[in-house]
C-alpha cells in the first residue's frame, strides 16, 4: 500500500501517518511518499501511483481538496491524533526579533502583538527548518529542533500538542451515501454514559 501525505520530512502529516500505519499494524507494508502541495497528493491517487492520501481536517487545503476532487477521490477514514508539540523558537543570537515566521492556522495559538511582522511560510516543518539553517530569527515550530540545535536556538514560549482531526482519502467510496461512524467509539461511550 502506497500512503502520500504532505512534506517536507519531518512534517507533522509524516509523523502522524506513521502513526495511523503504526495503529493498523501496516508500517512495515506501507510506503509514505511526501508530496509538496494536496493537489498533487489527490492527482497520484487518482492515477494509481498512491494508495491513499491522509490530511490534517485544518489544513488550508482540506476544503479544497473535498470540493475539487469529489468525484473519484473519497474520504474512507477519520481518526484523532495529537500533533507534535509547537513553540516560539528563538536564534540565540538575536536579542529580540521583530519578525516571527508561522504557517498560517498556527497564528492563533499565540498573542502576535509581539512582533512587527509575521511572514507566513506554507508549513510548520518549513519554520522549522528554517530556524534551523538560520533563515529566521524567530518562528512557531516544533519544539523537538530546540534539542538538536541547544547552541543556536532555545524556546521562549511552549505550546505543547493539539488534538487534530484527519482524513484519508482512498479510491473507494465506502460510506455508500450513509453516515458511517464506529458506535462504540470513545465518544459513543461518553454519549451513552452521560444521556
Amino acid at each position: 500500500m502506497n500512503f502520500i501525505t504532505l512534506g517536507p520530512a519531518g512534517s507533522n502529516h509524516e509523523v502522524v501517518t506513521h502513526r495511523y500505519l503504526d495503529l493498523h499494524g501496516i508500517r512495515e507494508r506501507a510506503s509514505v511518499a511526501l508530496t509538496r502541495d494536496f493537489e498533487q497528493g489527490a492527482q497520484a491517487v487518482l492515477d494509481g501511483s498512491a494508495d491513499f492520501l491522509v490530511q490534517c481536517a485544518v489544513h488550508p487545503e482540506t476544503g479544497p481538496t473535498v470540493a475539487r476532487f469529489f468525484d473519484g477521490l473519497y474520504v474512507i477514514d477519520t481518526f484523532i491524533s495529537a500533533s507534535q508539540d509547537l513553540a516560539i523558537i528563538q536564534r540565540n543570537d538575536v536579542e529580540r526579533p521583530l519578525s516571527l515566521a508561522a504557517m498560517r492556522p498556527t497564528l492563533d495559538y499565540i498573542e502576535r502583538g509581539q512582533w512587527e511582522r509575521i511572514e507566513l511560510v506554507d508549513t510548520v516543518a518549513e519554520v522549522t527548518e528554517g530556524l534551523a539553517q538560520g533563515t529566521y530569527e524567530a518562528g512557531l515550530g516544533y519544539a523537538s529542533i530546540v534539542q538538536a540545535h541547544a547552541e543556536r536556538l532555545r524556546v521562549v514560549q511552549f505550546i505543547g500538542t493539539v488534538d487534530d482531526a484527519w482524513l484519508v482519502y482512498g479510491r473507494t467510496r465506502l460510506s455508500e451515501g450513509r453516515i458511517t461512524a464506529w458506535r462504540d467509539s470513545p465518544a459513543g461511550r461518553v454519549f451513552r454514559r452521560e444521556a
